[in-house]
């Protein structure tokens, strides 16, 4: 009996992983014959979990059932989903902090002594620096990341950045988080081309639009796209500097969300960062103290040239020497 209830719980957590799994891998797995897979099977779907056969070759699949089914989780997987829930408590995403501490506790209470320990650990010497910019409802997350999924149209209301309002038709395709901001991913219909919109800024309206075949996305890289639209592709100058220090010496101090950063090689790189005006560019770059070179745009190589004779002349002689 006890032989039977573990095996049981191994092929629920088989189960569990995201694939298709065929009669004769799961009989592999549990050491044991298909007959015996297919009997334990049907013991799972007895006590409620909703295992799908599909056509062809007596393929398996956990679906989604009326009530969330136990989950069975390796020791890498727990202490990431606790993890996980203690970051979301503080996080950007509004309302869900007293739920994700409600999730931790439960799950902090069956974790062993040795997986507790090591959240344990990590919880009592961090603490978490709140971000203070907008927070996004989880319930526009979720009706957005529902749409991607379903290839659905989705239609919303936009604030843009100057207190504008308009309501936008897309093809949402992938929702980015930055670690301080949600961002979509969408194909406007109406500007026709892609766009990307900040999801605190936004508001679904329901019903979704129908179904549609989803393009081929802008870029491969994603994340490398979103921080370019973020950082230089939304403003007026778009500038572009080489910075005299390698680029995993830059990164400390300018995230993807404000510039791009580039290797030129081991001891220089390129960034590319973007202001509505090019004394904020200008200052930007130079407060970070580096040594540089601006390139672009045109203005922005007079306006820096300006600056430096005007900060030259507003300095005394310099005594003479001896």
């Amino acid at each position: 009996m006890l032989e039977t209830s573990a095996r049981l719980l191994r092929l629920l957590s088989l189960l569990q992983t995201p694939r298709e799994w065929t009669g004769a891998d799961l009989a592999d797995r549990l050491d044991v014959n298909v007959r015996t897979v297919r009997r334990d099977i049907e013991k799972l779907r007895v006590l409620g979990y909703p295992v799908h056969a599909t056509a062809g070759a007596a393929g398996y699949l956990l679906g989604a059932g009326a009530k969330l089914p136990p989950l069975l989780l390796e020791d890498d997987e727990a202490v990431a989903v606790a993890i996980g829930l203690r970051t979301a408590a503080s996080g950007t995403v509004a309302g869900i902090e007293e739920t994700s501490l409600r999730a931790l506790a439960k799950l902090e209470q069956v974790l062993p002594a040795r997986l507790r320990h090591r959240v344990s650990t990590l919880q009592s010497v961090t603490v978490t620096l709140p971000s203070g910019g907008p927070v996004v409802d989880p319930d526009v997350l979720t009706a957005v990341a529902a749409a991607c999924r379903a290839h659905e149209q989705l239609r919303f209301d936009y604030a843009d950045h100057e207190g504008g309002s308009s309501v936008r038709r897309t093809e949402p395709h992938r929702l980015v988080h930055t670690g301080r901001r949600w961002y979509l991913i969408a194909w406007d219909l109406d500007r026709d081309g892609w766009r990307t919109f900040r999801a605190d800024r936004l508001r679904p309206r329901v019903p979704n639009g129908p179904r549609f075949t989803p393009r081929r996305p802008p870029d491969t890289d994603l994340a490398g796209y979103t921080a370019r639209g973020i950082s230089t592709g939304a403003y007026r100058y778009q500038g572009r500097f080489t910075l005299h220090v390698p680029v995993h010496v830059a990164a400390e101090k300018i995230s993807p969300t404000i510039g791009v950063l580039e290797a030129v090689d081991e001891h220089s790189c390129t960034l590319r960062a973007g202001s509505n005006s090019l004394d904020e560019l200008a200052l930007y770059v130079g407060l970070f103290g580096y040594r540089f070179e601006v390139h672009e745009p045109p203005e922005l190589v007079r306006h820096i040239r300006s600056l430096t004779a005007l900060l030259a002349g507003s300095l005394p002689p310099s005594p003479p020497p001896g």
